[in-house]
This record gives C-alpha cells, structure tokens and sequence, in this order.
C-alpha cells in the first residue's frame, strides 16, 4: 500500500481525478475537464452526468481508483467515502466538507472518524476549497480559477480558502503553479505539502499563509529543505492581535501560539514573513523571476526628480542601501548623460534620453557594473485610453533587460501606481528574466524581502553542518511553582559563570558596626520569594552613600511595604555594591512556551522595557551569532558601542554573559518556567545581573 507521502505526489500530479457531490463537485468537475489531459469522473447517484463528464453511480462503479478526489458530499456521508476510497487505493481526497473540529467537540469527534477512514489516503482538510495545478490542468477548486498553464512558479499552501481563491484571480503576472487550500489539517499539513513541492522542478517558491503550526519539528525540517533547494518559503501569519488570535484559533482549530515566538521560529529557519497579501505577491514574483540577490546594495533608475527622492527615502526605511557610483563611474555617465541630469543614485536620467536605444543600454549597464547585487528601474507604462503607443516606455524596459541580463544580477522595473504596468509589458520583462513589480512600496518590500533571503541564506549554508533545528522542550505541566528569593537565585547564577554585585545577607536589626563595615555607595533591597517585584513595592533603595542613609532606608522600609503587601513578614535584607559607570541597561528573560519550548528575550532594560517595547526573541537553544545579531537589532545597540562620544562596551561580553543565561536555562529546562534579569547592568568593563526574578517548578 502506498504511504502518505507517496499519496500526496498522485494527488498533486494525477493521471486520472473524480468529483463526488452536487453542485460544487458539478463546477468543479466541468472546470476540470476544460484543461485536464486525463481522463475525469464524476460520482453521484442521481446524475448521467456531472460537469459535462460521466457520471457514476457509487465509487465503487469508477472505472479504476483515483488518483485525485474532490470530494463534495454532506458531512454525513463524507466518512464512509473516503473509507471505500481507500480501500480502492485511492491516491488522495481535496475534501471540500466542512463541519468538522472547527465546530467543537462533536465535529471533532467526526473529524477522527473521518482520519480513521481515510488510512493513507492523501486527505487534505476537511473544510478546504481544494488543490490546484496549474502545470498540468489538476483542477480540484469549487470557484473559477481560470485555464492557464505555468510551467514554473510559486506554490501557494494556505489555512485558507477565500485568500487562495482571490490570490489566482491576481493581475500581477505571479506566476502560480499550485494552490492548496489546507484547512483543517485533520491528515495532511501545511508541513506535508512543503516537503513534496520542494521535490517539485516546477516550484520556484513557496507562499504560506498560516494561522498556527501542528508540529513545529516538521515545519522546521521542511524549511530547512527549502533553504537546501534554494526555494525560498514566503510567510503571511494572522494572529498578530489578540482578537486576530481567537480568530485564527477558531477557524481551524489551530495553535496560534505568541507572534513573538512565530517571528523567532521565522528568522531562524531563514523564512520571508510579510504584513500583507500584496507584499507577499510582490516578494514570490521578484523571487521566482528574478531570484535573491547576494546581498542589499541596489541601483535605481528614475526619469524623475519625485521618483529619485521617493525611492532614496523608502530605501532607507526597507534597509536597501543606495550606494553612490565610484568617481570612474560616475565619470563614464557624465559622459553618458544630458547637462540637466545629476550623477547619482536613483539616478534620474532625464526625459531627453528616454527610449533612446543606443545610449540607454549603455547608461543601464554603466551603472550596474559598478558592484550592485540588484537593480530597479521606476517606470509606469500608460493605458491605451491615454497614451496609445508605449514604445519609448518598453524600449526603457528591454534596455534595462540587457544590463542585467549581461550582468547576471537579479532586476525589477516599478511602476509606482500597481495598475501602471499592462499585461503585454509585464510579460515582456517576465520573458527577459526581469521582474514587473506593482506599486513602488510593495515593489521596494519585495526587493529588501529577497536581499534579506539572499544574506540569511549565506549565512545559513555557510554554518556547516549547522543546518539543523531543535528547541528545549518545557517542563511538564505542574501546578506547585515558587519563586525562588533574590539571594539564592543570584548564588545560582554565579555557579553559572553570570556576574553579579558584590552582596550580602544583613537582618533588618542589622548592628551599627555592621553598617559602618560596609563599601559605599550601596543598594538595600528585601529578599522575599513573596515580593518578586520590588521596586513597585518600594522595596529597593539605591545610591546609598554612607551607614546613616543605609539606616534610615532599612527603618523606611518595612512602612513602605506595608501599604502594598501588609501581611509580608521583613526579616532579612540584601545590601549590594552600586553599579556605577553604567553604559547601558537590557533585560534578557527565559519564559517557555508550551508549544516553542524555551524562549529568550533581549530588550532594553529597567524601565524603557515597557515604554520602547525594544524587544527581540530567540528561540533556545541559541549560539553566540544569533545573540550578537539579536543585540544589533535593538534600539540600544548604539549605547553599547558609545552613543554621542560615550565610551562603549566589549559587545563579546555582553554576548558571552547572555550566553551563559541561555546554559544556566537549558541545564535546569525541567524545572525552570520563568527566569527575568532585569536590569543587566552593562559597563566598559563588566556586564552584571542587578536583579533577577526566577519561577520554577517545585519537586
């Protein structure tokens, strides 16, 4: 009997497709038939015919077993026909149906029936509109999907069925070469079918659009295939808000999880993720035509002063970096050039040369020899209605083809209003290896996106024998947790290789001896696994300069508290060395996650954690170039390396310090749930966990 795998690769490239059902099975039949090389079926017991093809009483009439199924019946009879159809050794079922676990308990209890029905059989759903190829004409959609061939191009995998159906209907020139409306996932998922298209030669790239991930392992193996092939996965995930989470939750019964986590998972797998349908289209066009450039250094062309600034400013927003022609370049396009035009880059090179076929191609070239990974030119193409003849505008177009066909560097040509670009002239530059691009924002996004791609994927490959995925799994669920004191927590962290201030244990009736004995400046603060946040308690005193300041705090103290915790018996306090010459302040924590395992989050620290929400998350376990990478992604990188003629700080140490949270966090993952420094105090010289926070599990 053929496996899963096996089963999906019939159902996607199918010699021979039935349609069971009404009306649905009945468009979706005839559609079929109008572009499908094989033979076609339809299966109802009341029709002669259905979409204008044989009609068969009962699956088991049907001349031999189906390589494709859509399946369009009620939900009362959907079970026993997939069962009979694999028996039959069907190859696979696009089950329209719905009502199954996205209806609550009962529809999950008819979705496992339903799984137990269909064995091997490649189900995908229930509640789907189906699958599509447009390589061969395999047609299982109940909406209009038009009756074109691609022989190459983007796959699009979806937990949707109405984003799909509108994606098909673009007027982009995306070329698609399937759809899979993914559903439920009750069998197959989102996964599964990564890992048979990347097999496929006629997929370029992949487009997801998710609402949550069924087995995170899968998924990462999957994508690591992808970054392997070279077939660049891009990724739309609703789920952002919270009310975008119950809805993604509701909808198919997915695992939405923390958009922090997702974001995690995404850049290290090297995956695309973008905020729109429109990006998304943009991104897998640029990278199924043109490909991923080697990295983010772009040259543009204008034949306008507006467009010139446009772009130069939307560059510096989206990361492309517009790096100015050398002085022997710039010499050569001076020679190249018009008076009025200025040598830059955008470079705007004015009216008077445009559609000029002898000096174009050379000023094209001239420029992008100069060391450029990509090339855009702005262009929009005018309608009929007002402009009839569009030959100056494609001789730019085909002039552009040639400096980076001779070049070898990915190219776009953007029109900065999306509908500015007619199908002929999109077709053209498609056919000449060039990317029509939409919309100069969503043009410029899908540029940065496949730059980005390029860099994350050299970087990747170039770990060698790195390319692997795995997660720190959480504890097992438990309801006994304590927080662990401020004291003992900090002993633990010194084990661990993890700087803290000098400190020691005093008891609130400490002696004036005592006191006096003390190095000043100081910190007073309360050690309770009852108080874990104690600067809203009042529970912290800082910059204390001598014995009698320490004293007054310590009999200010126990007041303070007991107007937020009354019941909190004080008997010992922590008295810690200042940190003075402080550069900077992050907060890194450890929280788990039940479906990501260990995460870990760097941010500004003390009090701008709330108020810049500069945050980034890794999942654990990590390596020192991700925490580096991380650091640099925040707001406050540049005080670490010395903001405004300040002094900076080893970067190395800083990286080495978190590093050394991560292990303290894998070494204890059975036990530990949460684990916040913050602040971790960083100065030229030391990087020192100031006040730490840690919830485990108790045994």
């Amino acid at each position: 009997m053929a496996g899963l795998s096996e089963n999906l690769r019939r159902l996607l490239s199918p010699k021979h497709i039935a349609f069971i059902g009404g009306s649905d099975a009945d468009f979706s039949a005839r559609q079929c038939a109008q572009q499908f090389d094989g033979p076609v079926w339809g299966v109802n017991p009341n029709r002669e015919t259905l979409g204008g093809v044989p009609c068969f009483r009962k699956v088991e009439d049907l001349p031999q077993a189906p390589d494709a199924v859509f399946l369009a019946t009620p939900r009362a009879a959907a079970t026993e026909t997939v069962r009979q159809l694999s028996q039959m050794g069907a190859g696979g079922v696009a089950c329209f149906t719905a009502g199954y676990g996205e209806l609550g308990a009962a529809g999950q209890r008819a979705e496992a029936e339903l799984v137990a029905a269909a064995g091997t059989l490649a189900l995908v759903g229930p509640n789907c509109y189906g699958v599509v190829n447009f390589t061969n004409g395999a047609v299982l959609w109940p909406f209009g999907a038009g009756n074109h061939r691609c022989h190459k191009g983007v796959a699009l995998v979806m937990q949707s069925g109405m984003l799909p159906a509108n994606m098909i209907m673009n007027d982009r020139s995306v070329p698609i070469s399937h759809v899979i409306s993914a559903g439920n996932q009750a069998v197959l998922t989102i996964e599964d079918y990564i890992d048979v298209l990347l097999d496929d030669p006629a997929v370029t790239a992949i487009g997801l659009y998710i609402e949550g991930i069924k087995n995170i392992h899968k998924f990462a193996d999957a994508a690591i295939k992808a970054i392997t092939v070279n077939k660049p996965v891009v990724v739309l995930k609703a789920g952002k808000s919270s009310l975008g989470s119950q809805i993604s939750v509701s909808h198919t019964g997915s695992l939405a999880g923390t958009d922090e986590a997702f974001q995690a998972l995404f850049d290290q797998l090297g995956m695309i993720r973008v905020e729109s349908p429109v990006e998304m289209m943009e991104t897998l066009k640029f990278l199924s035509v043109s490909g991923a450039p080697k990295g983010h250094k772009l040259a543009a062309f204008t034949c306008s002063g507006g467009d010139a600034a446009l772009v130069a400013d939307y560059c510096a927003k989206v990361g492309l970096e517009l790096t100015q022609p050398s002085a022997a370049t710039s010499e050569k396009l001076a020679d190249l050039l018009p008076d009025i035009a200025t040598v830059s880059n955008p470079l705007d090179y004015t009216t008077p040369l445009w559609g000029n076929t002898e000096i174009m191609p050379r000023v094209f070239q001239t420029m992008v020899d100069d060391g450029y990974d990509a090339a855009v030119a702005i262009q929009d193409f005018p309608p009929t209605h007002i402009h009839a003849d569009n030959t100056l505008y494609r001789n730019d177009a085909k002039s552009f083809i040639r400096a980076c066909s001779a070049l070898g560097i990915p190219g776009a040509v953007c029109s900065d209003l999306p509908e500015n670009i007619d199908r002929e002239s999109r077709e053209i530059l498609i056919d000449g290896g060039v990317t029509p691009l939409q919309g100069v924002d969503a043009g410029l996004d899908a540029i940065a996106n496949a730059c980005r791609y390029g860099l994350i994927r050299e970087r990747l490959l170039s770990a060698a024998g790195q390319l692997q995925f795995s997660m720190i799994e959480t504890p097992a669920n438990e309801s006994t947790t304590r927080v662990v004191d401020e004291w003992q927590g900090k002993q633990r962290l010194i084990a661990a290789g993890v700087d803290v201030p000098q400190g020691q244990l005093i008891d609130i009736d400490a002696s004036d001896e005592l006191l006096e004995g003390l190095r000043y400046p100081v910190v007073l603060k309360v050690v309770s696994a009852d108080l874990p946040h104690k600067t809203e308690a009042g529970a912290v005193r800082v910059n204390l300069q001598d014995a009698r300041q320490l004293r007054s705090a310590i009999e200010a103290m126990p007041k303070s508290i007991a107007q937020v915790a009354p019941d909190l018996k004080i008997e010992q306090l922590l008295v810690e060395s200042m940190i003075e010459d402080v550069v900077a302040e992050l907060m890194v924590g450890i929280n788990t996650d039940p479906q990501f395992g260990q995460l870990l989050v760097i941010a500004s620290g003390g009090v701008l954690v709330e108020l810049t929400r500069d945050a980034k998350t890794l999942l654990l376990p990590t390596d020192a170039a991700q925490i580096r990478a991380a650091l640099e992604a925040l707001k406050c990188f540049k005080l670490l390396q010395g903001f405004r003629g300040r002094t900076g700080v080893d970067i190395e140490m800083v990286v080495e310090r978190i590093h050394a949270l991560t292990r303290f966090a894998e070494a204890h993952q059975s036990t530990l749930l949460e684990m916040d420094v913050n602040p971790l105090m960083v100065t030229p010289g030391r990087c020192v966990a100031a006040d730490i926070m840690i919830r485990e599990i108790l045994r």
